[in-house]
């Protein structure tokens, strides 16, 4: 039942974001995908799960994430200009990739 559940709230994401965009406000469907779902679900499971020491380092690396994030719209934004639509988002999900690999690099080193 639980993955019945979780089916229907994706589902009922895409049908927002499908409205969304051809509303006016169309750019609003770009705020949605951002609403911290699975950060909720995250934190809650290492805030019950591990010393609140250890829920600070997730929220901390949880910031940090946000520069993938940021190099994915910015690759994006650059490349839908030069490339088809489907190119360009395959072009910026491995440049979320590779920024998503340094910071994950970076963070160990620091954090070891």
């Amino acid at each position: 039942m639980d993955l019945v559940f979780k089916a229907a709230l994706g589902a009922a994401v895409v049908l927002l974001l499908a409205v969304l965009a051809k509303t006016k406000n169309y750019y609003i469907a770009g705020l949605v995908p951002l609403f911290p779902t699975f950060a909720l679900i995250a934190h809650y499971i290492v805030g019950k799960g591990r010393s609140v020491d250890d829920l600070k380092t997730t929220i901390v690396f949880g910031m940090w994430s946000i520069i993938p994030y940021f190099v994915y719209l910015a690759t994006l934004y650059v490349m839908v200009d030069r490339m088809r639509l489907e190119a360009s988002l395959a072009v910026a999900a491995v440049a979320w990739l590779m920024a998503a690999t340094v910071l994950v690099s970076v963070w160990i080193r620091i954090h070891a």
